[in-house]
């Protein structure tokens, strides 16, 4: 399992610095790393993103920033064609899913704060959580709200944040927002400034203890932050953010913004890559942000968001399974260089908390780790997310075993192009639902290294293979857990 791209683990996922992130970080964070286009210089040229444009308010104003001015041909932050609502973004994400086979991860960054637009924001994340199963979640925000909402992030599937942080200083914050609009009230100048970074601590440290990845932007504008950009990296170091991403300050006087119309200058190229250079030595640093816009889909350089325009979205959704079963194969393909389509290569599941060890019972996972198995090793391509079927006593029992049922179904056709299930614990029936499938369950790993027992299951499955005989199934558990799912 690589704890980040091969070609990038002195430095991390980002482009430049000197700090070495990956070891603290699971290997399941690794993985989610490697997989996103944003946080990982290799992964961009891999797999795609996709922003949903369906939060247009926003609560701090910034002098950057102008959310009016839109132009088919132009990337920049907060620019959109088209404001969707939930409903509609969740079957845009549907269609561009189906047609973008390398799409890994779709994220609400704007045009304004998806914290702004709290209902907005987490009816759209719950939606595309049913929907797209296989997809990784993706959030932008300004972090005044966030605190409040960690635990709802965590909960719908979020793995990764991203927090503009400009500055930690008050006096230089105040000259970049002239306001703020918390608790009902409009708070201006030094005071915005400290609830804007008091709450971006809270934010990023909760966050961090969850396990989710947190990135911070800053817009780099001259002679206000640009020599106060270092302290910005190695605090939010501190508060557990993994990757910080320097963007030059975008401030054309067409644009309208407050800069821009006073004329701020933009800085140079030479500028930029001075202060990335200075703050890589606390964190890694992102070189290849393209600063999209707000509805940006496709690679990153290359948007393709004006070939999915609101009018070409289906009226009727086809079944998602097969679309899924298709992009699974792709994605394999990717991740092992083609090595995914030779004979005995295969997909399989594994019930996994933080992707060292296999110690979760089956019916209790809330996400399955998807890995592709062949000759090029063993290699993450993301996660399946279910809700648990038997987690709820209730549901469990006689009276509700309908629904359990149902359930436990659902749970098997999600899994039905995997090869093998791994897991710590199964019952009876689980087992037999997926014997049926013509997946085989596996427990002979419970609490064992996950690595090194799918090596050894894939090795045997060869030998079997090459000796001509049908991979036998493991052996049925054991009759005191025939009740545990």
């Amino acid at each position: 399992m690589a704890s980040c791209d091969s070609s990038s683990t002195k430095s991390g996922c980002g482009s430049v610095g000197a700090a070495d992130f990956s070891a603290s970080l699971t290997p399941l964070q690794a993985d989610k790393a490697v997989l996103h286009p944003c946080y990982s210089r290799n992964a961009h040229h891999r797999y795609a993103r996709m922003h949903l444009a369906v939060a247009p308010a926003c609560n701090l104003q910034c002098h950057y920033c102008n959310r009016k001015y839109d132009c088919s041909n132009e990337s920049r932050p907060g620019v959109v064609s088209e404001v969707l609502t939930p409903a509609q973004a969740i079957a845009k994400a549907r269609q561009v899913a189906a047609a973008l086979p390398q799409l890994s991860v779709i994220g609400i960054a704007g045009p304004g704060d998806p914290l702004a637009n709290i209902a907005r924001t987490f009816n759209t994340l719950e939606g595309l959580r049913l929907a797209l199963p296989d997809i990784k979640l993706c959030l932008s925000t300004n972090g005044l709200a966030l605190p409040e909402v960690v635990d709802r992030l965590v909960e719908v599937g979020v793995d990764h944040v991203t927090v503009t942080v400009n500055a930690l200083d008050v006096d230089i914050a105040a000259q970049i927002y002239p306001w703020l609009w918390v608790d009902g009230s409009r708070v201006e100048g030094r005071e915005a400034a400290a609830i804007l970074l008091e709450r971006q601590q809270a934010g990023i440290r909760l966050l961090s203890a969850r396990g989710v990845l947190v990135k911070i932007n800053s817009v780099l504008i001259p002679g206000v932050n640009d020599h106060h950009l270092p302290a910005v990296s190695e605090k939010a170091r501190e508060w557990g953010a993994f990757l910080h991403n320097v963007m030059p300050l975008i401030s054309q006087p067409e644009h309208g913004t407050v800069y821009g119309l006073r004329g701020q200058r933009e800085p140079t190229s030479a500028e930029v890559d001075q202060v990335r250079s200075r703050c890589g030595g606390s964190m890694p640093q992102m070189a290849h942000c393209q600063q999209c816009r707000a509805d940006a889909i496709g690679m990153l350089g290359e948007d393709r968001s004006q070939s999915f325009p609101l009018s070409s979205v289906p009226t009727t959704q086809v079944p998602y399974l097969p679309i899924l079963r298709q992009r699974a194969q792709i994605q394999a393909g990717i991740a092992s260089q083609g090595e995914s389509e030779s004979a005995g290569a295969c997909l399989v599941a594994v019930a996994t908390r933080n992707g060292i060890a296999i110690d979760e019972h089956f019916g209790h996972v809330r996400r399955f780790q998807i890995y592709s198995v062949s000759a090029a090793g063993i290699i993450s391509i993301g996660e399946r997310f279910t809700p648990p079927f038997c987690t709820d006593k209730n549901v469990c029992e006689a009276d509700n075993a309908r629904e359990h049922e149902q359930r436990l179904t659902a749970l098997v056709d999600l899994l039905g192009d995997m090869a093998a299930v791994f897991c710590a614990r199964i019952g009876m029936g689980p087992w037999q639902q997926l014997e049926q499938a013509g997946i085989e369950p596996h427990i002979k790993g419970a609490w064992q290294p996950l690595m090194e027992t799918v090596a050894q299951w894939w090795r045997q499955r060869e030998t079997a293979a090459d000796n001509g005989g049908a991979n036998s199934h493991a052996a049925r558990p054991d009759t005191d857990i025939k009740g545990v799912a």
